[in-house]
């Protein structure tokens, strides 16, 4: 499983383990980071009171929680993922906030059997550039969702219009053994970077008036904040574990003094270059 994060193919064992204890840990962190984007896809997707929403790769909640405010009691919300660290995060914030139209399922949303086609709209942040297979996962969520139903959602772009996603493993690269490059169409977080990939895919699955755009969403976080996410999340929080304190060490202060360069007013400026991709069952 390391070689697979080293090389940003995250696979769903990633995912189940390691990867979603860690992400379950930085959760509010994470949630603030992403918020914007879980937004924007929520109010592209909104199909109404009453409807019932699938939130693929759900996480801890946070995009399936919004969804269901905004279906309403007489809606509902089905979040599914693989991790169930964080969907017990999920259930936890959902009783905690009272919302009760939300149901949080642990399965892979590529292969599992969802049944008659019941869902009004399939919804994801971040959550699709994992899937295995793309064109039979999507065919799987194009069978759960009515005829005329939408789909919605957001996935990075490149990694060289995301650069500071590059900075940690380049400053690391000197102090550990060589990584496995991934493979140009993932899964992993670009495996969706090329536009023309995900419409092909989308249009395989049987899904039509597939719609994309840039996305560009501005997502600053401190020094303190980028070098968490960057040493405990990704393929570093997965590489590092595994490394001798001096080697440690000297990653941290290597990915420290790349980002301090970075460093305004306390801030480091970042942007989300993602798509917003929408389509129709």
């Amino acid at each position: 499983m390391t070689s697979n994060a080293a090389s940003g193919t995250l696979t769903g064992a990633y995912w189940k383990h390691a990867g979603g204890g860690a992400w379950a840990e930085h959760q509010g962190l994470l949630d603030r980071l992403n918020q914007p984007v879980g937004d924007i896809v929520a109010e592209r997707a909104d199909p109404g009171a009453g409807a019932r929403v699938l939130d693929v790769g759900c996480g801890a909640g946070a995009t399936t929680l919004e969804m269901a405010r905004r279906v309403g009691p007489e809606g509902q919300v089905v979040g599914i993922d693989v991790s169930e660290a964080l969907l017990e995060l999920g259930r936890k914030r959902a009783r905690a906030e009272g919302v009760t139209n939300v149901n949080f399922l642990g399965a892979d949303a590529g292969t599992h059997d969802f049944g008659e086609p019941g869902f009004d709209a399939a919804i994801s942040r971040y959550g699709v550039m994992f899937f295995e297979d793309p064109d039979a996962a999507f065919a799987n969520l194009r069978r759960a969702v009515r005829r005329g139903g939408g789909l919605t959602f957001a996935c990075w772009r490149s990694a060289a219009e995301n650069p500071l996603t590059l900075v940690p493993l380049e400053a690391a690269a000197p102090f550990l053994p060589e990584l496995p490059r991934p493979p140009a169409e993932g899964p992993g977080r670009f495996a969706f970077a090329d536009a023309d990939r995900v419409r092909g895919i989308l249009d395989r699955s049987g899904w039509r008036r597939v719609a994309i755009e840039p996305l560009d969403v501005a997502t600053p976080l401190s020094f303190d904040e980028l070098m968490t996410l960057s040493l405990r999340l990704g393929p570093l929080g997965t590489i590092l574990p595994d490394q001798g304190e001096e080697v440690r060490e000297r990653v941290r202060d290597a990915v420290a003094t790349r980002f301090k360069g970075y460093v305004e007013d306390g801030m480091i400026p970042m942007t989300a270059a993602c798509w917003l991709v929408t389509a129709t069952a």
